[in-house]
């Protein structure tokens, strides 16, 4: 696995340096508290930036972090061999802080095992590996503490592996491992305040993401044309259902997936193919992965009786007010 982990080194020039670009946008404070970055130089310095990535595709394909690159000038990755190499941009996704960039080499490059991380259980073993402070290949040994983190305040669509292995500045992109030298994920954000608390992109969602980057240079999310809330005690009461029993359809958006599929306003989505659901965050997730054009089916709690019902996904439409689900 070790030989497919990569170190990537990023500059950006000054800002009067910058040919016809715009200002960067500053990060945001709270971000600051999650995202292990290297301290920005003074004014009119460059300013460079390390982390890691992971080759999962012999032909130079490498997995990383959107916000270790995204503000780059200069990509440069050095493989394990010590060669360095350019790199360009395939595409980002800023939602998922996912990344795809690309090395050319003369030959085959060794590209990553990945596994499943839908298998995850909390208590497993994970290792980390990467460039913490530039020391090469770097492996940090944990557990995985939780899954299906949301509401963590990095990225607008969350559903992080949380471990203890220790990560560090330097970290951001490289592969969080299983046992069995599997990918499970890709490190992103620490809690800076705390000790033993770090966050993995879940390495499904990642190479769902790449593969769509690759392929079409933009990310496809499916949409279901609701707007969901979780069960309270007094809605789950009135509906005469048990406060875990699912989420809350608050509104069905007209000409919708939803719509056309039947689904109403005050619905309960208790399980997706089968599979329990808790929170709307977990709904966004599955629907967001799903087939666009397939029929995907919706297990609903309405006046007592339980439905199924099929929803042919589409295309999530681009905008703000259609992002959630």
């Amino acid at each position: 696995m070790s030989p497919a982990v990569v170190n990537i080194r990023t500059q950006n020039l000054p800002r009067g340096r910058r040919s016809q670009r715009s200002s960067p946008v500053p990060l945001d404070p709270f971000f600051r508290e999650f995202f292990e970055r290297t301290p920005e130089g003074a004014p009119g310095e460059e300013q460079m930036s390390l982390g890691s990535g992971v080759i999962i595709d012999k032909r130079g394909f490498v997995l990383t972090n959107n916000h270790l690159i995204k503000e780059a000038d200069t990509i440069l990755v050095r493989l394990a061999n010590r060669k360095e190499y350019p790199a360009r941009v395939i595409g980002q996704d800023p939602r998922t802080d996912v990344a795809v960039i690309r090395v050319e080499t003369d030959g085959d490059l060794p590209e990553a095992l990945l596994g499943d991380s839908d298998s995850l259980r909390v208590g497993e073993w994970a290792v980390a590996i990467g460039n913490p402070f530039g020391l090469n290949h770097t492996l940090t040994v944990g557990v995985v503490s939780a899954t299906g983190r949301s509401d963590v305040g990095i990225t607008s669509r969350e559903d992080f592996i949380q471990t203890d292995a220790s990560i560090n500045p330097g970290n951001s992109g490289g592969p969080l491992l299983n046992i069995r030298g599997e990918v499970i994920g890709i490190n992103t954000a620490i809690v800076a305040a705390g000790q033993g608390i770090g966050f993995a992109i879940p390495i499904n969602l990642a190479r769902k993401v790449a593969q769509d980057l690759i392929r079409e240079g933009r990310v496809t999310r499916g949409w279901l044309g609701t707007g969901l809330t979780g069960l309270t005690r007094e809605a789950a009461r009135g509906l005469g259902v048990e406060p875990d029993a699912g989420v809350l359809v608050e509104q069905v958006l007209p000409a919708g997936p939803a719509e056309a599929a039947g689904i109403r306003a005050g619905d309960v989505i208790a399980a997706i193919r089968g599979r329990r659901v808790r929170t709307p965050a977990e709904v966004r997730a599955i629907i967001a992965e799903a087939e666009v054009g397939k029929p995907l089916e919706l297990t609903l709690l309405r006046d007592g009786r339980e439905l199924r019902v099929a929803v042919v996904i589409r295309e999530q439409p681009v905008g703000p007010a259609k992002e959630a689900s």
